[in-house]
């Protein structure tokens, strides 16, 4: 009722946003030669102190809009993955020989997008949000710009890549798997970059990985022993290898203030990254996959399903990826980590429907114990600050 609330407090704001900018009507008596004088119908822009004000349509207040955004960022993440198991299951499966090919192809999909926003010059993502399309240049990079977005671009496509080969394995257990990013970024952070979590962030990560190993067994006459699928395990840890990877390289890259300016917003930033991924995958997907190329060219002209499926999951991917940005840049760390816990929760509940493969009663307490873990993990020291104050005050 909270958000039907919400939504409903949207539609009637628009309306009346609507008619407030747009809807100025004065009648005027117009003296015209020869006639008597009649009543018309004049639309003229609000007059302020002599000044005349375009008022814009600006549609939803912030609040709503960030409630929307949350919402179809869920929910691109969800028709995200049901697009790329139709995919995958539409070429054949994980046993097929084209994860490759499908993965990269999403990238193009996301590349092709961005490059018709720079065009057209704007981003539709905020109508989701029930306001205006926001304008979006094309970015002023420089060839050094590009080389330097390089090693995102490198650890985008690899996280990309091996995502898709995890859920293709198995999506409900390579969610699983995916909730342990902070196990691995924690790692990666430490050993290549000099900055080890906290002390206290560090107690949480055994949780984390006990869950997800809790979620590998599989109970046989009456002894419990690990069952899990290979293909997820392993690609779902490269994931995470590599997006720990990507977190940190973003940082260091955009800590450079006049490449932040020439990118003009996380937004340009986003989809070079996807284009430079696209470009990086293409000759990896040749090399790795080449062979069967000419069969995926036949699926693909004589399958709808893959046609469908294919293009939506690499629309999905992008905006879903967009409204995440729009929305974890305008909230709190402890509201970004309890959003981004839920959605992993929400999704896994979801494809569990759309698959028709229901969690194990190990993957659910594992699941459970590990996405607990990440969410402690994530919030564990803003708590302990915030409580720290509070005795101060």
């Amino acid at each position: 009722f909270w958000y039907a609330g919400n939504m409903q407090y949207a539609q009637n704001h628009v309306i009346e946003s609507f008619c407030r900018s747009h809807c100025f009507i004065a009648f005027s008596k117009q003296q015209r030669e020869g006639n008597d004088a009649d009543l018309t119908l004049s639309l003229q822009p609000l007059l302020i102190s002599g000044k005349v004000e375009n008022m814009a349509f600006k549609g939803a207040p912030d609040s709503v809009a960030l409630l929307l955004f949350f919402v179809f960022w869920y929910a691109g993440n969800m028709k995200y993955n049901e697009y790329n198991t139709a995919s995958l299951n539409a070429v054949g499966g994980k046993t097929a020989g084209m994860t490759m090919t499908v993965a990269t192809l999403q990238l193009g999909v996301c590349a092709v997008y961005a490059i018709l926003m720079w065009i057209v010059r704007i981003t539709p993502a905020s109508l989701f949000g029930l306001q205006a399309p926001t304008k979006q240049s094309p970015p002023k990079t420089t060839s050094s710009d590009l080389v330097k977005t390089m090693p995102v671009g490198f650890c985008s496509a690899g996280a990309h890549a091996c995502t898709v080969f995890a859920l293709g394995g198995d999506p409900l257990f390579g969610q699983i798997v995916k909730s342990g990013e902070p196990v691995l970024s924690a790692i990666v952070n430490t050993l290549f970059y000099g900055k080890p979590p906290t002390s206290t962030k560090a107690m949480c990560l055994p949780v984390i990985v006990g869950g997800v190993g809790f979620a590998s067994l599989k109970k046989i006459d009456g002894s419990y022993a690990l069952k899990f699928d290979q293909t997820a395990l392993v690609f779902g840890m490269l994931a995470n290898s590599f997006a720990a990877f990507k977190g940190s390289e973003n940082k260091k890259l955009m800590s450079d203030k006049g490449i932040s300016e020439r990118f003009g917003g996380v937004g340009n930033q986003f989809a070079i990254t996807q284009i430079l991924a696209f470009f990086i995958c293409l000759p990896i997907m040749f090399a790795t996959e080449g062979a069967v190329f000419g069969d995926f060219l036949d699926i693909l002209k004589s399958s709808s399903d893959l046609q469908f499926n294919l293009g939506m999951s690499g629309l999905c991917f992008y905006l879903y990826n967009e409204l995440a940005t729009m929305t974890l840049k305008v909230t709190g760390p402890v509201t970004a980590s309890v959003a981004n816990t839920a959605k992993r929760v929400i999704v896994m509940v979801y494809m569990a429907a759309v698959t028709g493969k229901a969690l194990t009663d190990e993957q659910k307490i594992g699941a459970g114990v590990a996405i607990g873990g990440v969410l402690l993990y994530s919030v564990i020291d803003d708590l302990l600050k915030s409580k720290d104050k509070k005795k101060v005050a």
